[in-house]
């Protein structure tokens, strides 16, 4: 097992790899959405967050155990997403990502967090509900018009951190 530098935030040579990981993890079957510019859009904006945790073995290929993209808005911040590399799955990675988006959400304000997930992906949904994360319903139709999606959402506490 690699071990991982602290998390930080993505840079800008980080967006093809974070685009990869986001096609060969979350988009497989889906025509590949977040392309490597779409990436760089949400690591450049001011009203979103890139958050990646790194491995520090030289000579892997991927150097980038995990990441997470959020937007923020004034009361509701949305997930756009999160992927963990099999490698490096069951270890708290995604926990973690999602604790610093949370602490970072309420610092801004944010009341809520808002996601939807693959309907078929129990893992994911389990992860979601064990944050506290309820769902709200099914969004037919949400990937590319081919697929359904659970929409879920989490309230948010000023004095969670």
């Amino acid at each position: 097992m690699s071990e991982l530098s602290t998390l930080g935030l993505a840079r800008a040579a980080d967006a093809q790899e974070i685009a990869e990981m986001s096609r060969d993890l979350i988009e497989q079957g889906l025509t590949w959405s977040w392309i490597p510019a779409r990436v760089q859009h949400f690591i450049s904006g001011t009203e979103s967050s890139v958050v990646v945790a790194r491995r520090e073995r030289r000579g892997d290929a991927r150097r980038i155990a995990a990441f997470a993209i959020m937007h923020f808005g004034d009361e509701v911040a949305h997930l756009n997403l999160l992927a963990v590399a099999p490698e490096h799955r069951r270890q708290g990675l995604g926990r973690q990502l999602m604790d610093w988006l949370t602490a970072t959400a309420i610092e801004a304000g944010v009341f809520r967090i808002n996601l939807e997930l693959r309907t078929q992906n129990a893992q994911a949904r389990a992860f979601y509900a064990s944050l506290g994360f309820v769902e709200l319903g099914m969004v037919q139709g949400y990937y590319q018009g081919r697929e359904a999606a659970l929409r879920m959402s989490r309230r948010l506490a000023k004095n969670q951190c």
